[in-house]
């Protein structure tokens, strides 16, 4: 049962575990705790749980924030389906979004990803005849490098002392995949600048260009939909609806509008937290996911993020990119308005990646360098029960959070008339990007809303918007404290940081938290 804090819930004495923060990571942990009889507690700070996985509502239409399409979960013996189905107890639906599930545009071309891996090799063979042997050899590795990942993030969960003595021989094989850059792997295969644009065209998923990006960070994310892409029947809210009775079945529960002030920690043991209005709640484990960096600068008391040198840890990490989202809602159903499923993701026709990132960052007049299109409505086939007659329409794209920095003091819907003008400004040229791709839709916008990286602050508490937590680099997947364990007893980190970006990362994450915590192989169990 998810309840608010505002209401004064009755609570337990104590619990098993609390967990800081509702975003997948923090739900699958106590999902897979609950399964385990632990009674959990999921403390979240905003007044709706799921964190990027929650959806807001606005003038009669509804979006998701975070979620537009989720791989590996078709097939019922994926690992991905498996905790999915684990979590949920089996209660959240999938439904395909068909066979072309993204489409990379580049000026005037475009390139359809297709299901299915001899598809997806065919039709890219189609576009590029003279460059078959680069396409197979990188379909080869792609599957090769996320094999190597598997013992990688097994070493992050067992116990020091194990780790001590295999880890390094666990972790080998994967740093030779995840200590390149994307485009170096790339570049090693073809010197064709349109395939290697093409590729590498989900870096959004990611956040971060080819020349940057761990090649490793790559493999992952395009693997994982080489099978397609999936979206939750329903709406990504299903995530929190059917996770929660897990949750609650054990005892636990999920408190809305519950901000933590502080972990409490008495002899570098974390006992319990203390909330906003002063409450303490005591637990045997604390968990945080709410991001390394939230949790070092803002979480743990000052004594002890300085007797650990934890500041010393964030200087080798860096914040992924921050970004706006236009949220658009139309007149007419996703059938009448011939929206696509498949997403787009559309690029200038002038320079490689990271040239067109480089040029929008020295002047934000000049093209954005990705402009990423996202159709929820047409994805979920539950969508026309609930709104009759009407579709919905993501875009996002790159913004340096300092772009809104001046505004960073002022309060949610009250920052002023320049904010809302340099807002307009770029919803507008958003909206261009659409009708070029959708002309059937100039006409039928009805309302829009841009979030921006204060809006993300706002409601996902990362400090400087950022989107996917920790930079994607190859440098991040060095960094040894980036793990469930902390040098703090019972006090733990789950979510993305501490595997990789995006739900399916952040959903691992929780089985590598529970099975530091419970010391228990639960990847067997699923």
């Amino acid at each position: 049962m998810i309840q608010s804090y505002k209401q004064q819930p009755k609570l337990k004495e104590t619990y098993d575990t609390i967990i800081i923060g509702s975003g997948m990571g923090g739900l699958a942990t106590a999902a897979i705790l609950s399964k385990e009889g632990q009674k959990v507690l999921v403390l979240e700070r905003h007044y709706t749980a799921g964190g990027f996985t929650h959806v807001f509502k606005r003038k009669g239409y509804e979006w998701d924030v975070g979620i537009h399409y989720i791989g590996e979960v078709q097939r019922e013996n994926s690992i991905m389906r498996k905790l999915f189905d684990y979590v949920t107890d089996g209660e959240l639906k999938w439904a395909d979004i068909g066979e072309v599930y993204d489409r990379i545009v580049i000026g005037d071309q475009h390139f359809d990803f297709v299901k299915g891996v001899k598809n997806f090799k065919k039709q890219l063979i189609s576009y590029f005849p003279e460059e078959d042997q680069a396409i197979n050899k990188y379909v080869d590795l792609v599957f090769e490098a996320v094999k190597t990942s598997k013992n990688y993030y097994i070493s992050k969960a067992i116990p020091p002392l194990l780790d001590a003595l295999v880890g390094g021989f666990m972790k080998k094989p994967f740093y030779k995949f995840a200590d390149k850059t994307t485009d170096e792997v790339l570049r090693s295969l073809t010197n064709n600048e349109t395939l290697i644009k093409v590729l590498s065209g989900q870096y959004g998923d990611y956040g971060l260009p080819p020349k940057q990006s761990s090649f490793y960070m790559h493999a992952s994310v395009a693997r994982h939909y080489f099978d397609g892409g999936n979206f939750p029947v329903g709406g990504s809210s299903q995530i929190v609806k059917t996770v929660d009775p897990v949750i609650a079945s054990s005892g636990g529960t999920i408190l809305i509008n519950a901000e933590v002030e502080e972990v409490i920690v008495e002899s570098n043991i974390a006992t319990g937290v203390r909330m906003k209005d002063g409450k303490i709640i005591r637990a045997k484990n604390i968990v945080s996911n709410a991001g390394i960096m939230t949790t070092y600068h803002k979480l743990l008391p000052s004594a002890t993020v300085e007797k650990h040198r934890l500041k010393e840890q964030l200087q080798k990490v860096k914040r992924s990119v921050a970004h706006v989202s236009l949220y658009i809602g139309l007149e007419g159903s996703p059938e009448e308005l011939h929206i696509p499923k498949t997403n787009y993701w559309i690029y200038p026709a002038e320079g490689d990646h990271d040239t067109c990132v480089k040029r929008y960052l020295d002047d934000l007049t000049q093209p954005f360098p990705v402009v990423y299109l996202s159709f929820p409505s047409a994805k979920d086939p539950d969508w026309s029960n609930r709104y009759p007659g009407k579709s919905t329409i993501d875009i996002i794209t790159l913004v340096p959070y300092e772009t809104f920095e001046n505004w960073s003091d002022t309060s949610w819907k009250k920052r002023g008339d320049e904010y809302e003008a340099i807002k307009e400004e770029i919803a507008q040229r958003l909206l261009k990007e659409l009708y070029k791709q959708l002309p059937q839709v100039e006409g039928k916008v009805n309302c829009y809303e841009l979030s921006t990286p204060l809006t993300t602050q706002h409601f996902v508490n990362y400090e400087k918007g950022e989107i996917y937590g920790l930079d994607h680099s190859p440098a991040r997947f060095r960094q040894s404290f980036l793990k469930p364990r902390t040098p703090i007893k019972n006090f733990y980190l789950t979510g993305q940081d501490i595997v990789t970006a995006g739900v399916g990362g952040a959903l691992f994450s929780g089985v590598l938290t529970a099975m530091a915590i419970t010391g228990k192989n639960v990847l067997k169990k699923v």
